[in-house]
């Protein structure tokens, strides 16, 4: 097994034991602040001891362990100490449902957008501050405040440790996959200077939707983002060069695309649109992937029934970046002027969006308007972070 094997296998028990211990803890104690400390006092332990020691055969049971001998110190502290201490006991974390009722915990509504993607990823997901902090490129004492601040709220708030009522699922859902699709598109193409894309926060959003894909297999959405986040993964050996050079969509070499993958995230996306005749946003995303992935060249691509698919997507789910990236469809059924007066209607909403600047810039371009493309794309530079982003503008820029 080579280093990065051994790296990556580790990760993934990490990652799977700690949200299980994390979840029965949180329910054994009563105490989310405390729970979770214990389970990162376990994780870090873990992960300095096992790539000398290597993996146990019951990782679980290691880190529960672990876990229950820094626990006492807490017990004794509490009236109930005996019998908590009594079901301390328990050898191995008990029901997978509990990680579930902990994943809505992390994403309440309440607590802010980025608290929830730092506890999702701290206690479902096992990493360690340092980790969060470096996956987000922000200081660790500004993500260690975050944590703090939304465990603070949760005990405060009395947050409710539990699986949202049948009338409340719907919101709360939406909640949970929002915050996955978030900490996915960070992963795919960073917003930030340091790095064109994260490889682990892909893996991380993946995994967790895969987990409640297994605890909620008959949420059409759940699936849903699982599929989308598949059929872009399966793409990823194409989307840059050798170089760290953003490949575009139309420029990839399909022959490096896995397409085993494809197949298997079309079939699930296929079997969940069968069950429900209703599709979602997330369903309708990955759709519009599928025929992507689908494709065998770019000429080759089913423009009608992406633009159809766009349709659908605004009618569930109406935004401005939707019908940004329908006017591609546009440009490819009615014409490069077609797309281009859909574009401004964008214009006041966009302004500030650098996608929409350089959608703009290879409409103009396309339509023999190289000044005014130029100036869009420098436009487009001004407004983003992403290295390989401001690369492939500034290159499109010398090339035309």
């Amino acid at each position: 097994m080579t280093s990065d094997t051994a790296a990556d296998e580790l990760a993934r028990v990490v990652r799977e034991h700690a949200g299980r211990l994390a979840a029965s803890l949180v329910s054994l104690l009563g105490d989310f602040p405390a729970a979770e400390d214990l389970v990162q006092d376990a994780v870090e332990i873990a992960l300095r001891r096992w790539p000398e020691e290597g993996i146990p055969d019951r990782p679980d049971a290691w880190l529960f362990t672990v876990a229950k001998r820094r626990g006492v110190d807490v017990l004794r502290r509490q009236e109930n100490y005996r019998t908590k201490l009594a079901q301390l006991q328990w050898p191995v974390p008990p029901a997978s449902d509990d990680r579930l009722r902990l994943i809505f915990t992390c994403c309440h509504p309440a607590l802010a957008r980025e608290a929830q993607i730092a506890l999702t990823l701290r206690v479902v997901c096992g990493l360690t501050t340092a980790q969060i902090a470096a996956a987000f490129l922000v200081p660790e004492t500004t993500l260690a405040q975050r944590i703090t601040r939304a465990k603070r709220k949760i005990a405060d708030a009395g947050i409710p440790y539990r699986i949202p009522r049948d009338d409340e699922l719907a919101v709360r859902l939406n909640e949970v996959l929002a915050v996955i699709y978030l900490l996915f598109n960070e992963g795919y193409l960073s917003s930030t200077p340091d790095r064109a894309h994260s490889r682990d926060l892909v893996d991380d959003a993946e995994w967790l939707t895969a987990l409640l894909a297994g605890l909620l297999p008959n949420e059409p959405e759940v699936t849903g983002l699982l599929a989308l986040i598949r059929l872009h993964r399966a793409r990823v050996a194409a989307r840059f060069t050798a170089d760290g050079d953003l490949v575009l969509l139309q420029d990839q070499d399909r022959t490096k695309w896995d397409h085993a993958a494809i197949a298997d995230a079309t079939a699930l996306l296929t079997r969940t649109a069968r069950r429900h005749r209703s599709p979602g946003p997330y369903q309708l995303q990955a759709a519009i992937a599928a025929c992507h992935c689908e494709a065998p060249t770019w000429a080759d691509t089913d423009w009608h029934q992406i633009l159809v698919l766009y349709d659908m997507l605004l009618l569930v789910e109406p935004s401005a970046v939707t019908r940004l990236h329908r006017s591609v469809a546009v440009r490819y059924v009615h014409g490069v002027r077609a797309a281009l007066s859909e574009l401004d209607d964008l214009d006041a909403t966009l302004q500030n969006y650098p996608l929409y600047h350089a959608i703009r810039a290879e409409l103009l371009r396309a339509d023999g308007r190289p000044s005014e493309a130029h100036e869009a794309d420098r436009h487009a530079i001004e407004l983003t972070s992403n290295p390989a982003q401001r690369d492939l503008l500034h290159a499109r820029i010398a090339k035309n």
